[in-house]
């Protein structure tokens, strides 16, 4: 792929089948508060390096598309409050206005699986927004993970969104969705969303071994490894019912919608829950870049 910058740790890995886990910066841009947003950057990259794998936080920056960013490229996707939210649709133009963005789950995912990179880890997955069915607004994440055969662990949808509907969609295009140890599909910040999953999985070398599988048959969706986050660090589920309705009142009464909505939301929930919102999405994370080296471990053998 033209005008991307590999650094060399992760080239080396990519070339030796070493195991990569890529992060995307959009939670990073968008979906954490400053100042906070650049050292939990920096402590999700250091989880991946500790469970043995090599950390792929990936971005677009000047036009350049940059797979494994230094500190200083961190800092500016942490600082820069005009920084772009790029979906796959969005990485032309950016490239050739050599302007800069966060790339989202759909963008990241896309990105490392054409370096040649396995395995994904992020926080929330986006999917079918609450009152779709007279918006139509649905992420693109989901048409996404139908189309491109990566390892993707997260802690289910951003419960922000109508996860039931998500799962269908999901189901509709053939994304395999395995809950990690559960049949319940995690809820995002909340243990369990009250929707399960058909299908759960034990350990790392078993999604190594679903997934080099898939790939030698030619199947083109993602793996999704759906994580829940644990107990004692999960928010409150009343508070957070709370907080969403007020904040969906709220961007209806704004006008906010589109790729608008979930910065917005997320932004709402770190303010009315006093840091609570924030305590929770760190913990699934780091879980998550931990799970996916594992497994990028085990893919690797």
């Amino acid at each position: 792929m033209s005008i991307v910058k590999i650094t060399p740790e992760v080239s080396n890995a990519i070339k030796n089948n070493k195991p990569v886990v890529a992060l995307e910066s959009t939670i990073i841009a968008h979906g954490l508060p400053r100042p906070d947003n650049f050292n939990i950057a920096l402590e999700m990259e250091q989880v991946v390096k500790d469970a043995g794998a090599v950390a792929a936080t990936i971005a677009i920056l000047n036009g350049e598309i940059c797979v494994g960013l230094d500190s200083e490229q961190l800092k500016q996707v942490a600082n820069d409050e005009n920084i772009l939210k790029l979906g796959i649709r969005d990485i032309a133009h950016c490239v050739s206005r050599k302007t800069s963005g966060a790339t989202t789950v759909a963008s990241t995912a896309w990105i490392a699986h054409q370096c040649g990179i396995s395995t994904f880890a992020t926080g929330g997955l986006g999917g079918v927004h609450k009152g779709s069915i007279e918006t139509f607004d649905e992420s693109g994440d989901i048409t996404a993970l139908a189309q491109i055969p990566i390892v993707v662990v997260a802690s289910g949808v951003k419960s922000i969104l109508d996860v039931g509907a998500t799962l269908e969609r999901l189901e509709t295009w053939h994304v395999p969705v395995y809950g990690w140890k559960t049949f319940d599909f995690p809820g995002f910040w909340i243990t369990d969303s009250g929707f399960d999953v058909s299908e759960k999985v034990e350990t790392p070398e078993e999604v190594a071994s679903i997934y080099k599988f898939r790939k030698a048959n030619n199947f083109k969706e993602s793996v999704l490894i759906a994580q829940p986050i644990n107990k004692s660090d999960q928010f409150d589920p009343v508070l957070e019912k709370s907080i969403l309705d007020k904040g969906l009142q709220m961007a209806k009464e704004q006008s906010i919608t589109g790729k608008e909505v979930t910065p917005f939301l997320l932004g709402l929930m770190h303010k009315e829950s006093q840091g609570q919102s924030l305590k929770a999405n760190v913990a699934l994370v780091k879980s998550n870049a931990h799970l996916a080296a594992q497994i990028a471990v085990a893919i690797s053998r």
